[in-house]
């Protein structure tokens, strides 16, 4: 891996300053993602129209991840991630206003668009900073994620339990959040202008990150189908209560984040592309359990190997395709996360299609099936050590 002259202490205040920017990023989603029962009741909204509310922010992150694309090959990444962060969590504060559905459709493909410019910003900034250490360090990135979206809910649901009105606390989030981007914004990564001046700003992906791309599409497919199936399966197939219909996704999100905080030293051990392999491994495993046992501990064991497997495969798929010889690395993170995101959309109606065809136990047999193909992708990628 290429190492810099860089200070090692100024190194670690780098790699701190972008950590804190992927906390703001979870932190803020979670919190959106806790204003949804709310944002249904003052809108007075249906389950199908709510559903249909909701699209916009998926449709706002995908129609604008050419316009990303193009901003972060022209400008420094440190600029858009600021632009980026401000657009992010300002508005999320007008979510809380928007008191017709139009108004709430425009803020919130707007919010999705801002997600999408944050999103790849920082992401293209971890990859930086990747190259100012010997060892791995990307999947830590990914793992301050994860907490700040648990940290997020928990903030979330304690100001919603002492009677916290909704719009409060959106303007709140955005207030901290606003503080700690001046803080560390000025310890952000500094990119050479001319960096990847002889790469173009966009270009159609090569068969290498196309590879990449479709490895994201399975991985992010069954991270779609594990958020939003878990909590049914548990309902509908094992019976369970309400109280006790997240215990599925709860064993799944803990395990993913354990993995993600584990993720760079068993890359250091291991290999990334061994470590790759594994996740495919475990993931096939979890579902196949899930499939195969209908009761609760071979479930519950079944989700978080999942959330083991799901865990590191995104994290070093943006670091592979970040090193693109083809185009810059902003764009080609742009452009393995456009197909993988895919996965994510698409994910959890097909498996409503497929539940209602084949029953949604069985469907788990479809998520073993998508581990293979990931498996058979990653032993093409020609990857680097660490």
């Amino acid at each position: 891996m290429e190492q810099t002259s860089q200070p090692n202490q100024q190194a670690i205040k780098i790699r701190v300053a972008v950590m804190v920017f992927f906390f703001i990023s979870g932190f803020v989603y979670a919190n959106w993602a806790s204003s949804i029962p709310h944002l249904q009741q003052k809108l007075h909204l249906s389950d199908a129209a709510l559903g249909s509310l909701l699209i916009s922010l998926p449709a706002g992150l995908m129609l604008t991840m050419p316009l990303s694309a193009w901003l972060i090959g022209k400008y420094k990444s440190k600029n858009i991630v600021l632009g980026g962060s401000l657009l992010y969590v300002l508005l999320l504060s007008l979510i809380g206003f928007a008191d017709q559905v139009w108004q709430m459709v425009l803020v919130l493909f707007a919010f999705g668009a801002s997600r999408n410019l944050f999103n790849i910003s920082i992401n293209t900034q971890s990859i930086g900073v990747q190259q100012l250490f010997k060892k791995s360090i990307i999947a830590s990135f990914h793992g301050v994620w994860s907490i700040a979206s648990l940290v997020g809910a928990a903030f979330a649901s304690i100001l919603i339990s002492v009677g916290v009105i909704p719009e409060f606390r959106l303007v709140l989030v955005t207030g901290l959040s606003l503080i700690l981007m001046v803080i560390f914004w000025g310890n952000t990564l500094e990119t050479s202008a001319n960096r990847d001046a002889k790469k173009p700003a966009f270009a159609i992906p090569d068969k290498s990150l196309m590879n990449l791309g479709l490895i994201a599409f399975c991985c992010m497919l069954c991270e779609g189908t594990m958020s939003d199936w878990s909590g049914i399966y548990l309902s509908k197939e094992l019976h369970l209560s309400k109280g006790y219909a997240n215990m599925g996704y709860v064993a799944y999100l803990g395990c993913m984040t354990l993995g993600r905080l584990m993720g760079d030293s068993l890359a250091n051990q291991l290999g990334n592309k061994k470590l790759l392999l594994i996740s495919s491994l475990l993931l096939g495993l979890g579902a196949l359990l899930i499939a195969s046992f209908h009761s609760l501990i071979p479930a519950i064991v079944g989700f978080m190997l999942c959330g083991f497997g799901v865990s590191c495969v995104v994290p070093f798929l943006f670091s592979h395709a970040g090193k693109s010889a083809s185009m810059s690395s902003g764009v080609a993170i742009a452009a393995v996360s456009t197909i993988g995101y895919l996965g994510f959309l698409i994910g959890p109606p097909l498996i409503g299609f497929l539940s209602s065809v084949i029953g949604l136990g069985n469907t788990y047999f479809f998520v073993v099936g998508l581990a293979g193909v990931m498996a058979g992708l990653i032993g093409r990628i020609k990857m680097q050590v660490a």
